[in-house]
């Protein structure tokens, strides 16, 4: 593997394996086609339907080099900040490799959200430029991101296509010092979003731990099927890129759909979370005449950002007869722990892994004090790939110990063996499909329905997702009677909530659970009478 000490920056390590490995493949793009993604993979971004466009290390390069020369052209320097909400498309990396060349401070929205996340993400961040696919999948994002923007931002749709430009017009790249270049928004316990900053050097540290816990070479063939506007993306092309291997590129997840492009290029390492080894070990029971493995070239599973049930660890192994590698992360900290293929079938079921190179786990109490050997408490983490902060001067300040370790929110105990076992959240979270989606947000606009007393939005156990959404309500005096679930999420999609936090079910109850001396809702009692 490249010795990730020797680059400072993202942009230095595509250089250095377009110049190593030029010519070999670097995506085998499955995506679905789609208009203005041509413009910016540089005049033929995508292959006919139902064909396969491959992308070598070397044309990436050249081809982020051009598009780079045009942006700058529109006045793009380092500094300069930018959202970008697309699908998953080798063109969207092809972008965000474009920004990391200017040093532009980069704004990675999921095409998953709409106007009000959108919205909050261009004014809290003062975004300049906003980059958007157009229409894709019946939703304009184009009218949502003008409708959305500040009047200062400049709104660049991919339907009218990107600019290029000659490269020798670009300056001499200058990497980018200790200060954020990117700025990822993440659901948490406030109504809010919150905006993590993180450095390039941040995003390597992760890259480098996701490769070296997992085994990456070149001789691997990877998979690219998750959002990558999440912070696991440009984790994992940085993997690609230290360890020169190319990757299956999906921007919509059909199981039957990714298993015949995963055996079509011969996938090793697939996954993305636990709703991916679900959907896979659901596939192939259902094949009508199975021979042989799902895919037979496939040597592990990965994935993190929802628990990993050991029923499911144990039948995804068996019948897809590979390894199932489970890790923990969050937008703060990318790669915090990490199972490896080499881990016995125990430690692979019941933890998340040993902390991954660099990261460093301390287990504290209430106290702060340092717990003992097995003794549970809050996980906290340092490492280089720990976030810079947040963009609320305020929620950084509380979110770092005396000591500069980051604390997660979540519980945890480190074994003997020096895995880590999770064992609940102090935060008050629902992991659904590997995003966090803020109970209080959708609490705050429920509570505005003349239909609604009171409520608490909890997650219940899901085989599919890991969680989903449940609002847990109290009828309104006044007659309306009790809403129904068809009634609220019609509302919440009015109020411009993202269909992925929309509650999938509504419990109506005639008084919430409470007591403490702050009479909160005990939501550990309604997770129990309705999961």
């Amino acid at each position: 593997m490249f010795e990730s000490h020797r680059v400072r920056s993202l942009w230095e390590l595509v250089e250095y394996r377009a110049d190593a490995s030029r010519d070999a493949p670097m995506f085998f793009d499955e995506t679905t086609v789609a208009a203005g993604a041509v413009a910016v993979a540089g005049g033929n971004g995508h292959g006919d339907a139902g064909q396969s466009l491959t992308l070598t290390f070397g044309e990436v390069r050249n081809r982020a080099l051009r598009l780079a020369a045009g942006l700058h052209g529109l006045g793009i320097r380092p500094g300069t900040r930018v959202l970008w909400q697309l699908p998953t498309w080798p063109a969207t990396v092809v972008t965000s490799l474009a920004l990391a060349r200017l040093g532009a401070v980069q704004i990675p929205v999921l095409h998953l959200h709409r106007e009000r996340e959108v919205g909050f993400a261009l004014r809290q961040s003062a975004a300049e430029y906003a980059i958007v696919p157009g229409e894709w999948r019946g939703h304009d994002y184009a009218a949502t991101a003008r409708k959305a923007a500040p009047a200062t931002t400049r709104v660049l749709s991919l339907a009218d296509g990107l600019p290029q430009a000659r490269t020798d017009v670009l300056p001499p790249f200058t990497p980018p010092g200790p200060t954020p270049t990117w700025i990822y928004y993440t659901s948490g316990t406030t109504a809010d979003p919150k905006g993590v900053e993180h450095t390039d050097r941040a995003l390597l540290a992760g890259g480098v731990g996701l490769a070296t816990a997992l085994g990456m070479t070149s001789a691997d063939v990877g998979s690219i099927a998750f959002p990558y506007a999440h912070i696991a993306g440009p984790d994992y092309v940085i993997a690609m890129l230290l360890s020169g291997f190319p990757a299956v590129v999906l921007d919509v997840f059909d199981p039957a759909s990714a298993v015949a492009a995963y055996r079509r290029h011969g996938v090793t390492m697939a996954g993305g979370s636990t709703a991916f080894y679900q959907a896979f070990l659901d596939e192939s029971r259902h094949r009508e005449a199975p021979a042989g493995p799902l895919v037979p070239t496939l040597r592990l599973l990965s994935g993190g950002g929802a628990p990993l049930p050991p029923d499911l660890y144990h039948a995804a192994g068996r019948e897809l007869e590979c390894a199932v590698v489970h890790g923990y992360g969050m937008t703060e900290c990318p790669m915090i722990a990490m199972g490896t293929p080499y881990d016995s079938d125990e430690q692979l079921a019941h933890t998340v892994g040993k902390p991954v190179t660099g990261a460093r786990i301390r287990i504290t109490r209430p106290d702060g004090t340092e717990a003992g050997p097995g003794e549970p408490g809050e996980v906290t983490v340092s490492g280089p790939m720990v976030c810079h902060g947040y963009t609320d001067p305020a929620l950084t300040a509380g979110a770092f110990d005396a000591d500069g370790y980051f604390r997660t929110g979540d519980l945890g105990l480190l074994r003997d063996d020096g895995h880590l076992v999770l064992t609940g959240r102090l935060k008050d979270i629902i992991i659904r499909k590997g995003e966090n989606v803020s109970a209080q947000e959708i609490e705050d606009l429920l509570r505005a329905h003349p239909a609604v007393g009171d409520v608490a939005v909890i997650g219940l156990p899901d085989r599919l997702r890991g969680e989903r959404v449940c609002a847990v309500v109290t009828p309104a005096e006044g007659g309306l009677g009790p809403p129904t679930l068809a009634v609220l999420t019609a509302y919440l999609r009015g109020a411009g909530l993202m269909p992925q936090k929309l509650p999938e079910q509504v419990e109506i109850v005639g008084a919430l659970p409470r007591g403490g001396p702050l009479n909160k809702v005990r939501k550990s009692v309604l997770r129990g009478w309705f999961a």
